[in-house]
């Protein structure tokens, strides 16, 4: 599998990356609903073999419980995969959510994770949100003398615009912007796509199938079915009038694939990689077939006439983000 390299860092990314989002299981905030750990165990060991070699985790999936699993997963294997992780969000005993960007938190988030993934350096660290927006600099101070002891490899943001990306650079270089990405999120193209090639940032998105939204195998019927404490159904490109003009286009990219061979989640997750400004997708993976699956992802990659295909659809119907 190819890699290429993720911004100023020494870190050479293969074109995907395993996103462990839904490894942190049900009943919090942000949950995709229940999910079997030896299931996620067995999905990453999948990917990893296949040669997939980075992982993007955060504290706050599961309420640190995806960061346990991943530990788990990686317990004895003979090469370890590259570990991202973040920071920010934070949680009480009633497992309510917070934000801190101040340095006493970020440091103690940072014992709590590389407590659970079983880790003494964390290769890849980001602020997950940029939130207090006025602590963004004291955050990234504090992620910049992480740096400087040894206890984080290179240090990333997330959610970051371009506006608040410059004010942290002031301080330290960026290495890497995680951003949401798809086909019917794509604001990022405007401004913060041409800034990051600009400046050599390194650039990982997520949800490249818009939280499963985009695999071909989301239904309306899915959807009414799925459990109370899965976050999807509430955002607004699961409901109406988005949800029609989403499944029109899953039909676009259903036609893509079946030329190719390949499901609409790669037609998806390869039109983020279109641009070669993106290093790397963040794809979610909860079972050994369904990564096995989507690691063909990989070394796909669209035709001009393809992508102008979806932007036709796109232009005849217009969706928001």
């Amino acid at each position: 599998m190819l890699t290429r390299r993720l911004g100023n860092s020494d870190l050479e990314i293969t074109p995907i990356g395993i996103g462990a989002w839904a490894m942190g299981g049900g009943d919090w905030a942000f949950s995709w609903g229940h999910q079997e750990d030896d299931q996620s165990i067995a999905a990453i060991h999948a990917a990893l073999d296949a040669g997939v070699n980075w992982i993007d985790t955060a504290a706050v999936y599961g309420l640190g419980h995806s960061e346990e699993v991943v530990g788990k997963a990686l317990a004895g294997r003979a090469r370890r995969p590259y570990v991202f992780t973040k920071c920010s969000l934070v949680w009480n005993e009633q497992r309510q959510i917070g934000r801190s960007l101040k340095p006493a938190s970020i440091r103690a988030e940072l014992e709590g994770s590389l407590r659970r993934l079983k880790l003494d350096v964390i290769d890849l660290y980001q602020i997950h949100w940029p939130d207090p927006e006025p602590d963004i600099e004291e955050g990234w101070q504090t992620l910049a003398q992480l740096q400087k002891e040894g206890k984080v490899r290179h240090i990333g943001v997330s959610n970051f615009n371009v506006a608040q990306m410059r004010r942290v650079q002031k301080i330290a270089p960026i290495t890497s912007l995680q951003p949401p990405y798809n086909i019917v999120t794509s604001g990022i193209e405007e401004e913060v796509l041409p800034f990051c090639r600009e400046q050599n940032i390194g650039v990982i998105v997520y949800s490249p199938m818009k939280s499963g939204l985009l695999t071909g195998k989301m239904t309306r019927d899915r959807i009414k079915q799925l459990p109370r404490d899965d976050f999807r159904p509430r955002t607004p490109n699961f409901q109406e009038p988005l949800l029609s003009r989403n499944l029109g286009l899953v039909e676009v990219l259903r036609d893509i694939a079946e030329r190719h061979g390949r499901t609409p989640g790669e037609v998806a997750i390869a039109w983020t990689l279109r641009d070669p400004v993106v290093t790397g997708a963040i794809v979610g993976m909860r079972s050994a077939e369904q990564a096995r699956q989507t690691v063909r992802s990989a070394d796909f990659r669209l035709n001009p006439n393809e992508v102008l295909e979806i932007e036709a659809y796109l232009t005849a119907n217009p969706i928001a983000a």
